[in-house]
């Protein structure tokens, strides 16, 4: 395997007892550069301690870890130093400024002076908050917060950042904030690895995502390929101007339909599969008969599919 196509994070049959418990059993997946991975599960799913034997905090009982190609057990200090993580907890010292924590961090990751200072003035820009940074931590909102720690495992420009529910109890300013600097980072080729309660934020940043529930890879895919797990197909809402009645008889026979229904007297409702990528097969069905005014395609979430798979609702 090439350095082009080694993976920046990958897992093979991690697992981790306590006694008689199995918190963490066979797990394994891999994440590309510039690719964005979400781990959901239920609480007590064992996300956490995956989490923390991926970071080198918890010793698997088996299994392995490699980062970047790097051998977290024979090489932990090298495979480490590719790793940025983000903790659900914040890990800063609320009686130094947001300046002066990066500066702390920086040096601990081995950067120093003029590097050390340019790179604290890249990653304030990035999070947004170089116009704080000279102001006492214990004055920041629980989202500046979040941004710095986020800012903190930036600094020694990790291959792959791992972000335990990086947007809890933030506003939704710095929840937008938050999410789209993570798209820009993996925008730029950085491996992510994103657990949250909020399914809405997987949707929109993760490329793929694992479901977790006790202890076990329970589905691992694109969110279409989850959604697919549970059979469920897009609902297309048209609006039309013409003869309704001879275009939706086109649109029942259009490939890909698989119900329809009169929702009103220029509105129809389609149940398709795939039905973003249907719609100008739609628009086409009705040529010469109607014209498709509004068109509202409604796709399965990973909701429906989290609830099929673990009997749970995210934040049980």
């Amino acid at each position: 395997m090439t350095a082009a196509t080694t993976a920046a994070l990958s897992c093979l049959d991690l697992g981790k007892r306590y006694g008689d418990l199995v918190a963490v059993h066979d797990v394994g997946f891999s994440i590309a550069p510039g690719q964005a991975y979400g781990l959901l599960g239920p609480n007590g799913a064992g996300k956490t301690t995956t989490i923390s034997m991926l970071v080198g905090l918890l010793r698997p009982d088996a299994g392995t870890v490699t980062v970047g190609g790097v051998d977290l057990a024979r090489e932990p200090l090298r495979a480490k130093s590719r790793i940025g993580y983000v903790p659900q907890e914040i890990a800063l010292y609320p009686e130094l400024t947001g300046r002066e924590n990066l500066r702390f961090f920086g040096r601990i990751f081995g950067l120093h002076r003029r590097a050390l200072a340019a790179r604290i003035a890249e990653v304030l820009d990035l999070v947004g908050l170089a116009d704080r940074a000279d102001t006492r931590l214990d004055t920041y909102s629980g989202g500046m917060k979040r941004r710095i720690n986020i800012g903190a495992a930036l600094l020694h420009r990790p291959e792959v950042l791992i972000l335990d529910e990086p947007t809890v109890g933030v506003d939704p300013q710095s929840r937008k904030a938050i999410l789209d600097g993570l798209e820009h980072l993996v925008g730029d080729g950085m491996a992510l690895l994103y657990t949250s309660h909020y399914m809405e934020e997987v949707e929109r940043v993760c490329d793929r995502v694992a479901i977790i529930d006790h202890g076990r890879i329970v589905a691992d895919g694109t969110r279409r390929e989850l959604v697919a797990l549970v059979g469920s197909a897009d609902t297309v809402d048209l609006t039309l101007d013409g003869d309704v009645e001879t275009a939706f008889a086109e649109l029942r026979a259009v490939r890909g339909v698989t119900e329809a229904a009169r929702t009103g007297t220029a509105s129809v409702r389609l149940m398709a599969d795939g039905g973003r990528y249907l719609l100008p097969a739609l628009i086409t069905a009705v040529q010469g008969h109607a014209v498709v005014t509004a068109a509202q395609v409604v796709e399965p979430d990973l909701e429906a599919t989290f609830l099929h798979l673990t009997g749970t609702t995210l934040r049980d």
